[in-house]
């Protein structure tokens, strides 16, 4: 993540977030501290993978926590009561048909770091996202994406 880089977050994404470095810091890391104590307690540890496998989950952790709390400090949050519902924003769920296979997709628009496709949230910065941001119901924009071209319809916008 750049520095400094603005993260959109809708306010169950800033939850979402805060829980998750809440349990890093409390829980996970009292966690992988006792690991590393066991792993310790078997003695030489050059050649301990329990060691080695704590150490690398620590690395992963202590760094995880540096990028969430980077995330929350950069972190707007939306107000999806205000979010302007004439055209596409973040925050929005939109109704699209794909005009080849006559489809109809929904999906959220949220930032990136709360985008999860199983869960029809796609980010803003997505190919998607970007064609559909600031277009009016009704519109028809070209994604392009690895398989090639689609054309959506912006049915709705809510």
């Amino acid at each position: 993540m750049e520095n400094g880089k603005e993260v959109i977050l809708t306010p169950s994404g800033l939850q979402k977030l805060e829980e998750e470095l809440e349990y890093l810091k409390s829980t996970k890391r009292r966690e992988v501290a006792d690991r590393i104590k066991v792993a310790i307690s078997y003695g030489d540890i050059s050649e301990n993978s329990e060691y080695e496998d704590a150490k690398n989950e620590q690395a992963f952790v202590e760094g995880r926590i540096l990028t969430v709390e980077k995330m929350l400090r950069n972190a707007t949050v939306i107000d999806e009561e205000e979010v302007n519902k004439e055209v596409v924003n973040v925050g929005c769920t939109v109704v699209l048909k794909d005009l080849e296979f006559d489809e109809e997709l929904e999906y959220t628009i949220v930032g990136s770091a709360e985008a999860n496709p199983n869960e029809n949230k796609i980010s803003n910065e997505s190919p998607v996202g970007k064609a559909i941001l600031g277009k009016p119901i009704n519109s028809t924009v070209d994604v392009t994406v690895p398989a090639g071209n689609i054309k959506y319809k912006i049915l709705s916008i809510s």
